[in-house]
Order: structure tokens, then C-alpha cells, then sequence
């Protein structure tokens, strides 16, 4: 495991933005990922763990402490009947362990086809998309605790997932995942509840959808709606969508009767942010600088150019500012905001 200095994080990122880390290492095996945390404990430093960068907006300053990105690969499936585990490793692509299974024939998370990043950002986010979470497959997540300094098995139950949430965002960087556990299934039935995945389904006369035309389906609507990151800077959907309570849902409803809402439990009720960026504070075409909302989805900021980390953030305050002035209604960012 090598200690790099000044290494820039832009090109590690899909935003395409952020200066220099003054210590990067890789960690390949969890030895890298010890002599990592020991090097960061004993000169003081604040350690970040990167995984595919889809997820981060790093300063154009840079990043002062030590950046570890996380390369642990391996990937093992254990049958029993009908049920399967599947242990990934953190460092593993996450599209590429779906693809995987899916051509496994197992079903679970078929309808998170398409979601850049890694698979340890997968429980840190609690990943969702298409009427799933991933949540609803998790078993168990490995992790190494800093401050005990080893590692540590953490049951579905502690994980405290909620919408794009978990235990992992509220603990300081402490635990660093290694590996995740899903339970898969060989027979089971595809979720084509979301309704662009049923209007896929409907619109190409599909009697029977299996994993395969679901992950097809959820690929090509991902491909509507999200930029090419070859082409165009983005970190995807860069605010949660809010959740009110019913009441206030009401309350919205009769100033905009077309708000999209989804029941969220609780009596409360998920909004659709894109519809009210795009419907209530028109800022559709919104622009600063490089820096602007994405054209086929209004949840996504785009790095259109050489957009800085200061155009991203007065984007995105702008919109918060819009929203709330609008509705009352205060968003946050599903994005982590160096």
C-alpha cells in the first residue's frame, strides 16, 4: 500500500470537479485498508473512503487528509434451495454485480441496473431506484470500525436504513464497508410496479417479463433521463426528494392539483422534486456558468463543461431557495457536499 501525495480527484469523480488530496492511497486488501487507517490516526488526518466517485463534490481547494479509494474485489455465491447469498467485495462495480446476477437468474436487484458507483456505497446510500431499494436484499454488511481498529459484522437490523440513508452516514467515517451480503432468490417474481418500467413493459407487448427485460427496461429509461458520463459531468439525482406529511401534501395539492405524491408510510407522503423544479419554480434551463440542470431530468446538475465545485453549490442553493420559497418546503442533498 503506497502513500501518493497531491493526486488530483477530478479525474476520480463523474462531477469531473474537485482539486488535489493531499495523501491518496488504494486499498486492495484489507492489510491496505489497516496500514490506511493506522497512517491517517497517527498523523491526524481526516480519512475519506472514495468508491467510484459517483457521489461526491469535491472543493476545487482540494481535500487536506487522506483519500482512500476502495479497490477490494471478489464476489462468491453460496445456494441453499432456492435462496441465494451473494457476498461482493466493496471495491466491486455495482452495474457489474447486477449484470451478474441477473445472468445468474437471480432476483433482487434487478430494478438497480444502471446505478454508478461501487458496491460498498450501496448499503452507505441505501441505494433505490425503480420501485427498490436495496435494503430490501441486504443480509448483513462487513465493515472495519476506526475506532476499535478491526473488523465487524453489522446485521441488517443495526444498519438503520431509511430513504437514502443508513447507520454508515451518521458515524463519522468510523465504519468503513468491506463487504456486503445480499439474499437473492432462483425463482421469484420481477417488480415492474414503477410505472415507466410498466409502460416499457406494456408499450412492447412483454406477456411475461423476466430479469432480463427488466434490467433492459430499467437501462434505457436510465438512459432518457440521465447523461452520458463520458460526455457530460454528473453525480445523478443530486437531491432527495422530500417527504411530507399527508396533511401538508393536501395542503400542497390544492395550490398545484398535479403534484405527483407516493405514499411513504406513516401517514406521510414522498413528492416528486423534479416536478416541482421543473412545474412550480421553472428553473428547468437554470444556469450558472458550466454549472445547470439537466435537460431530460431536473434532479440532476450537470458540470456541462469547466463548471467549478462554487457553481455546483450556488446551483443547487438556488433551487433550495426556489423550492422553499414556493412551498415551504426545505430539500436536502442526496449528493455528499465536500
Amino acid at each position: 500500500m503506497k502513500i501518493e501525495h497531491n493526486i488530483l480527484l477530478s479525474p476520480l469523480t463523474t462531477f469531473g470537479i474537485g482539486g488535489k488530496a493531499r495523501y491518496f492511497c488504494r486499498a486492495q486488501s484489507g492489510d491496505d485498508l489497516i496500514k490506511a487507517a493506522q497512517f491517517a490516526k497517527e498523523n491526524h488526518l481526516t480519512l475519506l473512503v472514495l468508491g467510484g466517485g459517483s457521489n461526491v463534490l469535491f472543493p476545487n481547494e482540494g481535500f487536506e487528509g487522506l483519500v482512500m479509494k476502495i479497490e477490494m474485489l471478489g464476489i462468491e455465491f453460496t445456494e441453499s434451495g432456492e435462496q441465494v447469498e451473494a457476498i461482493a467485495s466493496a471495491g466491486e462495480d455495482w452495474d457489474a454485480f447486477v449484470e451478474l446476477c441477473v445472468q445468474k437468474g437471480l432476483y433482487g436487484i434487478e430494478n438497480l441496473s444502471g446505478i454508478p458507483g461501487t458496491v460498498g456505497a450501496s448499503p452507505v446510500q441505501n441505494i433505490g431506484a425503480y420501485g427498490a431499494e436495496v435494503k430490501d436484499t441486504i443480509k448483513w454488511v462487513e465493515v472495519f470500525d476506526m475506532k476499535k481498529m478491526k473488523p465487524r459484522v453489522l446485521l441488517h437490523r443495526v444498519c438503520k436504513f431509511g430513504y437514502r440513508d443508513s447507520v454508515f452516514k451518521h458515524n463519522g467515517g468510523d465504519l468503513i464497508v468491506l463487504r456486503v451480503a445480499f439474499a437473492l432468490s432462483k425463482k421469484g417474481e420481477v417488480n415492474i410496479s414503477y410505472r415507466d418500467v410498466r409502460e416499457y413493459v406494456e408499450k412492447r407487448k412483454i406477456s411475461n417479463p423476466g430479469l432480463r427485460e427488466v434490467r433492459e427496461a430499467v437501462l434505457e429509461i436510465r438512459s432518457r433521463k440521465f447523461p452520458d458520463l463520458d460526455l457530460v459531468g454528473t453525480a445523478g439525482s443530486f437531491f432527495k426528494n422530500p417527504i411530507v406529511t399527508a396533511a401538508k401534501y393536501e395542503r400542497l395539492r390544492k395550490k398545484y392539483p398535479e403534484l405527483p405524491g407516493f405514499p411513504a408510510g406513516n401517514n406521510r407522503v414522498k413528492l416528486s422534486l423534479a416536478w416541482i423544479i421543473d412545474h412550480i419554480c421553472k428553473l428547468k434551463d437554470l444556469r450558472i456558468g458550466d454549472a445547470g440542470v439537466s435537460p431530460n431530468q431536473t434532479l440532476v446538475l450537470c458540470n456541462f463543461g469547466n463548471a467549478g465545485a462554487d457553481d455546483i453549490r450556488a446551483l443547487a442553493r438556488e433551487i433550495s431557495s426556489s423550492v422553499k420559497q414556493h412551498t415551504g418546503i426545505e430539500i436536502e442533498p442526496e449528493v455528499k457536499i465536500m
